[in-house]
This record gives C-alpha cells, sequence and structure tokens, in this order.
C-alpha cells in the first residue's frame, strides 16, 4: 500500500517568507539539513523553520517523516540515474548504473545512510529496477534468475556504496586515524602471532582504500560467465 499523500492535499502553497512550497522543495530543504547536522536533524519542525512556514503544512506533502525519509530515498536514486541510458552492452550499463549510485550516495553521505536499506515505492527506484532487471532478461537470464541475481547486484551495490559514503560522513580526523591504522598500527604486529598479516604487510596500506569497483567487477564477472553458460545449453 502506497503511503503518498493525496495530489489535492499538496497543492503548492507560498511559505511566510514567500517561498512557494512543494514537495521538491521539502526534499531538497530536508537532504541540506541532512547534509549540515546529520540525520537527527530530519524533523518536522528544524524543517518548518528551515522553510519559514508552520510545521504542520509540510503534512500536506507527506505522512510523516519516514514518508519523506522514501522521498529522500527516491530523490537520490533519480539524480544518481538522471540521463541514464542503457547501451547494448548489458555488462557496460550494469557498471555504468553500479557507478552512478555510488556517487548519489557520495554526493549525499550523510543521507544514504538513511536511504540504502529503504524500499521507496517511487517512480525513480521503480525505472531503475525495471532497467536493471531488463538488462538481465536482454542477457539471456530467465525471469526468476534475472530477478534474483538483480537483487544480488543492487545489494551489493548499495551495500558498498554505504559503507563509504558512511566512512565519508565521519569527521575529517576519524578518517584519518582509520586509514592511518593500515600504515601504522597494521605495520607493527608480532609476525609469529600474525604470520598471514606479516607476508603481506607492505600491501596492507592499500586496505584504507576503496574496494568498490573491485567488488564490483567481481560480480560483473561472475554474472558474464553464467551468461555464457546459458548460451552454451
Amino acid at each position: 500500500m502506497t503511503t503518498r499523500v493525496p495530489q489535492e492535499r499538496r497543492r503548492r502553497r507560498p511559505t511566510r517568507s514567500g517561498v512557494l512550497l512543494s514537495e521538491d522543495l521539502i526534499v531538497q530543504t530536508a537532504l541540506r539539513l541532512i547534509g549540515e547536522h546529520g540525520p537527527e536533524a530530519l524533523s518536522v519542525r528544524r524543517l518548518g523553520a528551515a522553510l519559514g512556514c508552520d510545521p504542520t503544512a509540510l503534512y500536506r506533502y507527506f505522512h510523516g517523516t519516514d514518508d519523506l525519509v522514501l522521498a529522500i530515498a527516491d530523490r537520490i536514486i533519480g539524480d544518481a540515474m538522471a540521463g541514464f541510458a542503457p547501451g547494448d552492452d548489458w555488462v557496460a550499463s550494469l557498471r555504468e548504473m553500479a557507478l552512478r549510485v555510488r556517487a548519489g550516495y557520495l554526493a549525499h553521505p550523510r543521507a544514504a545512510a538513511m536511504a540504502a536499506h529503504r524500499v521507496t515505492r517511487r517512480r525513480n527506484e521503480i525505472r531503475a529496477v525495471e532497467t536493471g532487471i531488463g538488462l538481465l532478461l536482454a542477457a539471456g537470464f530467465p525471469s526468476a534468475d534475472a530477478a534474483r541475481l538483480y537483487l544480488a547486484f543492487i545489494d551489493t551495490v548499495l551495500s558498498h556504496a554505504a559503507a563509504e559514503a558512511a566512512f565519508q560522513a565521519l569527521p575529517p580526523q576519524q578518517r584519518e586515524a582509520d586509514r592511518r591504522s593500515w600504515r601504522d598500527v597494521y605495520q607493527d604486529l608480532d609476525p609469529a602471532t600474525y604470520p598471514s598479516l606479516t607476508a603481506v604487510r607492505q600491501e596492507l596500506p592499500a586496505m584504507a582504500d576503496s574496494s568498490f569497483e573491485q567488488a564490483v567487477e567481481l560480480l560483473l564477472e561472475a554474472l558474464a560467465a553464467r551468461a555464457r553458460a546459458l548460451g552454451r545449453k
């Protein structure tokens, strides 16, 4: 069941400051507040203050903050997928989808934590799912496989993108401390206790880097191999 507010309740109305209130403006303002102050800034009272309107006016557009969270999640998807046109190469198209999702989450790292695990039930998400499953169907996968493999693909993408966004949302000093651990703490371990880590000691600083692209490539290689196997049957 949808939780969207009926269209007749979402008429555009000016705020006390003369700004024309709309669903898009509310989502944009919510993203800004979350980006500046974190998820805890998402309240009807703070949104009303930022928009210069009575907080109750927001209920003409959203049933509550959870309804707004879903709209925010869908906005991130929409911005990430804007202008995307799948090509003939389904693997390349899935790769681009993955990179776009990552870029969308990194553009709003504090909001990404609220968005990654939600099902928005809105237009942008539905279009993205349609596109992704369509690419797998075009690759020759049966319908059941296409749906399940898309789930594996998008869960991998979202999980890695959300983790990277969460790291970027940390204060700079915490990010640097985590990165430095691979250069300092992990370089000074007892070889007798940690022989494997000692054997790859020179490679460990790279653990501070993102594994997003490598994870996506591993998954795409597996999907391509499975598609080739289907073609040989």
